[in-house]
């Protein structure tokens, strides 16, 4: 599913080779040409090259309310497609995952000190300003660390990594000057502050869950909030001309929440100028033949999985989830969800490297491959004994929700194949189809499925954007334990100490091995049942520059725009 959650994988520090070459079906059976993989697609063009002006009309996976990134309810590739326009990031990525200072928010970030405490010192673009006026100072970044940091569990946070090591943070010389002081060792320290939220956003916790919900009050980018329209679900950015950076070449953007069957459609009819088409052969194939358009393909840094919930009634057992796991064949899902793709079908058998990655490795073990038989004693032993063609336990039947977004086909089409899997092993698999916009709010994030399919977002961080993904539940009072970004709801001590121990790690391999380890215990808890790495599938108008399928690229909201006409 394109709607993907973003609290989760590591991405890496090694894209994919140019060199690596793929083939696969083509639609009408036709074998498709091999073609090399690009680290990122976006037909990149100088400035001057882009005209100044037009309205960019680019589709969404949904319509999301709430905009505060950081809140579990935000934590959502579309809302972070939004808000790449709008927010400062202390950090971009290129295309081959180097992280370097974003200099419209953050002239220089350095580690000036690692003993006795690491210590990072950022010094800050004057000239940066919040649409209310504001500068940017350091009280922004400690608000930020405040309400991040995991200490008042009245933010609704997605994930505390990274903001939980740091002890303080504090004015430098002046207010332009941010000294962050770390407890333990971090290794990511450039994934944090990105975005950045003002401080009025992180003060309260009521400001932190509420004030964002259906709004966008400050901003302080290239691009300014204009507008929402629920009806139509849009919503609307301008220009904004007191930006300090390089003028936007766009007048607006309008992104537009569609349904994933409806935004093929809208892009066909000249309605859409970008969307992210997914893994759908019949879209894929739609977008190429639309006059005007092209789908540009690079290798994503992303997985494609499904979610097994370890805390509803009947997967709570883990002998229950791990016989469900040995009852499927990924290499069939993979194929199907692949076919017409021109891509490789390469099973992932890792939840934080991907295939291409330095320090990837298996780790999948007797989990990584159909076991019927073996599947079948794991459900005996947890009293699911066959009657007729089901599994009885206490006189109920083993059903299990397999939860989708309406509108999408390939998800639809992977349940039924689960749905053939598990039937003889007696698994009823029922396959409820939700509103889209509902999926994760109403669904998956409350734990309200059983098994769920949709893909992480990868980014250049290895540890840090995937800690929250695989944390154990905390205890709050009573017997309520949180998740945050554990959508899986399974974990442990033991996987939280090796990614406590990766994420301390300033020696690159020695984190890799951290991470290993964590991962052949996740394996066996059954939270991400991993499939493929996905590739990165974007419709655009064939006018359009620097924007399309960017890999571990970070766009540059005021570069992208229309190609200059010459006569």
């Amino acid at each position: 599913m394109r709607a993907r959650w973003i609290g989760a994988l590591l991405a890496g520090l090694l894209p994919v080779s140019p060199a690596l070459t793929a083939c696969g079906g083509a639609p009408g059976g036709e074998v498709a040409a091999v073609s090399p993989l690009k680290a990122y697609d976006i037909n990149p063009l100088p400035r001057e090259r882009v005209r100044d002006g037009g309205t960019l009309r680019w589709g969404l996976t949904e319509y999301p309310a709430q905009w505060n990134q950081h809140h579990i309810d935000g934590n959502h590739a579309d809302v972070k497609t939004v808000m790449d326009a709008l927010l400062p990031r202390a950090f971009r990525s290129d295309e081959r995952a180097d992280i370097s200072a974003d200099p419209d928010y953050v002239i220089s970030a350095e580690v000036t000190a690692t003993a006795p405490r690491q210590v990072v010192t950022y010094t800050l673009n004057r000239s940066a300003k919040w649409s209310d006026g504001k500068p940017i100072t350091f009280a922004d970044y400690a608000a930020q660390w405040q309400a991040l940091r995991g200490a008042n569990a009245g933010y609704r946070v997605a994930a505390v990594t990274g903001y939980q090591d740091i002890a303080s943070v504090a004015k430098g010389k002046d207010d332009y000057q941010v000294v962050v002081t770390f407890a333990r060792p971090f290794g990511d320290w450039r994934s944090l502050f990105s975005p950045l939220y003002p401080a009025s956003a992180n003060a309260t916790p009521e400001a932190f869950n509420s004030a964002w919900a259906s709004r966008i009050p400050v901003t302080a980018g290239p691009f300014k909030f204009a507008s929402f329209d629920h009806t139509a679900k849009t919503v609307t950015l301008a220009r904004d001309n007191a930006w300090w950076g390089a003028k936007a070449k766009l007048d607006k953007i309008i992104f537009r929440g569609l349904e994933s069957d409806a935004r093929i459609g809208a892009f066909a009819n000249g309605e859409l100028d970008v969307f992210d088409i997914g893994p759908s052969a019949p879209d894929y194939a739609r977008a190429r033949t639309t006059r005007g358009g092209v789908v540009r393909q690079a290798a994503a840094p992303d997985f494609r999985h499904l979610t097994f919930n370890g805390e509803s009634p009947v997967l709570s057992d883990l002998r229950v989830r791990q016989a469900l796991v040995l009852g499927l064949d990924r290499r069939v899902i993979a194929q199907s969800d692949l076919q017409g793709l021109n891509w490789p079908t390469t099973l992932l058998d890792n939840h934080f490297l991907m295939n291409s990655q330095e320090g990837y490795q298996a780790n999948a073990g007797s989990l990584g491959a159909q076991d019927s038989a073996r599947a079948s004693r794991l459900l005996d032993e947890a009293g699911w004994k066959m009657t007729g063609a089901a599994r009885v336990r206490e006189g109920k039947e083993l059903t299990v929700r397999f939860v989708i977004p309406s509108g999408l086909q390939l998800a639809k089409s992977e349940g039924e194949i689960v749905q053939t899997m598990l039937r003889p092993l007696g698994v009823r698999l029922t396959i409820q189809t939700v509103p889209s916009s509902d999926f994760f709010t109403k669904y998956v994030i409350p734990g309200n499925y059983d098994i769920a399919p949709f893909s992480y977002v990868g980014t250049p961080f290895p540890v840090s954007a995937s800690y929250g993904t695989y944390a154990n539940g905390v205890t709050g009072p009573g017997d309520d334990v949180r998740w945050n970004a554990n959508l899986g709801r399974s974990g442990s001590r033991e996987i939280d100490a090796l990614l406590r121990q990766a994420g301390a790690e300033l020696d690159p391999v020695k984190a890799k091995a951290h991470l290993n380890a964590a991962d052949r215990l996740v394996w066996q808890k059954v939270n991400v049942l991993t499939l493929y790495q996905r590739p990165q599938n974007v419709a655009v108008r064939a006018d359009l520059a620097n924007v399309g399928a960017r890999g571990f690229r970070d766009l540059d909201y005021a570069d992208i725009g229309f190609v200059q006409n010459h006569s």
